[in-house]
Formats: structure tokens, C-alpha cells, sequence
């Protein structure tokens, strides 16, 4: 008997860990889908209010960001603003997985 049944033990503890962390991790992401980060560019110009599934909950464009000679600057906006909303989700989602996985000694980017 090379003490079978402890590593048996132990790695039903290692299993019941991983259970408890996989169901942590959906609880985060559940709430994580149901909170929005706000970012504005152009000094407010475009606002766009996004959900941590990356789904554009609403947009608001200054009237006066609206210039029919320059569509290009307005643009520009939208996409600045889009893509630093869609960088905030994922800095807010990396920042809830590490806390999450912080007290397992995982290497980072496992999850």
C-alpha cells in the first residue's frame, strides 16, 4: 500500500476546491454580465454606457459632435469610445478573476 488512500483524500479536497471555484466563477460572471462601465470621448462628445457582455446598453452623441462637412471626427469618436468601453469590460472581468483566483496559487492566465 503506498498510502492510496490519503492522495484518494486528497484529491477529492482538490476536486471539491475546483467545484467551489468553478461556482464562484459563474456567480462573478453573472453579476459581472450585469454591470456597465461609461466612457465619453471627444470631452463628452459620444458616451456610451456598455455591459460586461460587451453589448451596448445605450449611446448619446452631443448634437453638436454632428457636423455633416467633418462624418470622419464623429466617427472617430463612436470608435474610441466603443473600443475603450470594450477595454474597460475586460479590465473589470480580469480584475474580479483575479480576485477570485488570488488564494489558489494558480499561474496567472489560467483563467
Amino acid at each position: 500500500m503506498y498510502g492510496g488512500m490519503g492522495n484518494m483524500g486528497n484529491m477529492a479536497g482538490m476536486m471539491k476546491k475546483v467545484q467551489k471555484m468553478q461556482n464562484q466563477m459563474k456567480k462573478m460572471q453573472d453579476e459581472l454580465k450585469r454591470k456597465t462601465v461609461e466612457v465619453t470621448s471627444g470631452g463628452g462628445a459620444v458616451k456610451i454606457v456598455m455591459d460586461g457582455e460587451k453589448k451596448v446598453e445605450s449611446m448619446t452623441i452631443d448634437p453638436a459632435a454632428v457636423d455633416p462637412e467633418d462624418v470622419e471626427m464623429l466617427q472617430d469618436l463612436i470608435t474610441a469610445a466603443f473600443n475603450e468601453a470594450t477595454q474597460k469590460v475586460d479590465e473589470m472581468m480580469a480584475s474580479e478573476m483575479s480576485k477570485l483566483t488570488s488564494g489558489l496559487g494558480l499561474p496567472p492566465g489560467l483563467f
